[in-house]
């Protein structure tokens, strides 16, 4: 018997691709996709790095931790977790029943992504300092919740997708 929830989990640093990919393995397993970032923003009515500005990080990951012991079970598809959201005390002890696979992505590939910024104010006012920062902070805890790591960096979508479907197959 399977533990309800979630088909894939997929989780890694702002930029990685868990939308892009996501939404990519649910359209081909015929699942809905989910973004956490977007249920943390439909509960709390601000974007992620907004809410993590007025609240401050401690209590940012409370709220994700409570938001996610409601989505887990509920939902049947693929899920993208926030960036930071693995990191949050008690989330890896959540993720253990579920298929987690985490989309490694190197620096200087993160720092060409279009859009990054805008969306996570805290990166300011050195983006390449802190991102290196989140990398090495959470690269650990990333490796530790996930069952699987795929390489993203300078890598075409459709090779990535390939590459996290094969996990999903029964090991012979």
């Amino acid at each position: 018997m399977s533990t309800p929830g979630p088909v894939l989990v997929l989780v890694g640093p702002p930029g990685s691709g868990k939308s892009t990919i996501g939404r990519m393995a649910a359209e081909h397993l015929g699942v809905e996709f989910h973004d956490f970032d977007d249920d943390m923003q439909a509960e709390h009515g601000k974007e992620a790095g907004e809410l993590v500005v007025d609240f401050g990080r401690e209590r940012f990951q409370e709220l994700e931790f409570e938001l996610l012991t409601r989505v887990l079970p509920e939902h049947h598809g693929v899920l993208a977790l926030g960036g930071g959201t693995p990191t949050a005390p008690g989330v890896p002890e959540l993720l253990k029943p579920f298929h987690v696979v985490f989309l490694d992505v190197d620096l200087d590939h993160l720092l060409k992504r279009e859009g990054l910024l805008p969306l996570h104010p805290w990166l300011m006012p050195n983006p390449r300092a802190q991102l290196r920062q989140l990398l090495t902070d959470r690269r650990p805890v990333y490796t530790a919740v996930a069952n699987t790591t795929i390489p993203t960096s300078d890598r075409d979508p459709q090779d990535i997708l390939k590459d996290v479907l094969a996990t999903l197959q029964p090991q012979a």
